[in-house]
């Protein structure tokens, strides 16, 4: 483990085979423990190395081999933004340095002003500034962020989501199992 600046990184290494070209991955130490969406990734390309034989792909092999690669429309853009925007919030520390608590905010802005929808990066630069990020902890950040995204759903005509489910949906997986 080598020591860059305020965080502790680990270095690794992806499988080499011919898309990565055996390229090093920095993956930060916090985000490793009880990560979902880092198991999923590990169980995938376990699933790819192992998978010598001409049997079926999973879902997540398919999907990944036969999207569509045109642009995103709005609705796509979308959904893959609050996505990204939820995990990142799900994991973020718990007691963030000051620097991961600026970084943070800093992403939230940079999203807003370079988002592709014009509209919804003038309503998203308009609802951070009236309602900054709460970056004290991850716990405080997803809620800030549940409540952002239901302002958005409530502007949309859409439901409004359980802000104290927030953490279940997209970091722990649900309750019932559906996402082991």
């Amino acid at each position: 483990m080598k020591n860059w600046g305020s965080q502790s990184l680990i270095v690794v290494k992806y499988l080499k085979d011919g898309r990565t070209g055996g390229k090093m991955a920095l993956m930060n130490t916090r985000l490793l423990s009880n990560c979902k969406a880092c198991v999923a990734f590990k169980r995938w390309i376990t699933e790819r190395k192992s998978d010598k034989s001409k049997e079926k792909p999973s879902s997540l092999t398919e999907e990944l081999e036969n999207h569509n690669e045109c642009p995103l429309d709005t609705r796509q853009l979308g959904i893959a933004t609050w996505s990204l925007l939820h995990s990142m919030a799900a994991y973020f520390p718990e007691n963030p340095t000051e620097i991961e608590r600026e970084e943070i905010a800093c992403m939230f802005h940079i999203i807003a002003k370079y988002y592709p929808c014009n509209i919804c990066a003038k309503d998203f630069q308009e609802d951070i500034k009236a309602m900054p990020p709460e970056t004290e902890s991850g716990e405080k950040l997803s809620q800030w962020l549940c409540k952002l995204h239901n302002k958005v759903n409530k502007k949309l005509g859409k439901p409004m989501f359980d802000c104290s489910r927030v953490i279940e949906r997209w970091k722990d997986g649900w309750k019932d199992g559906s996402c082991d």
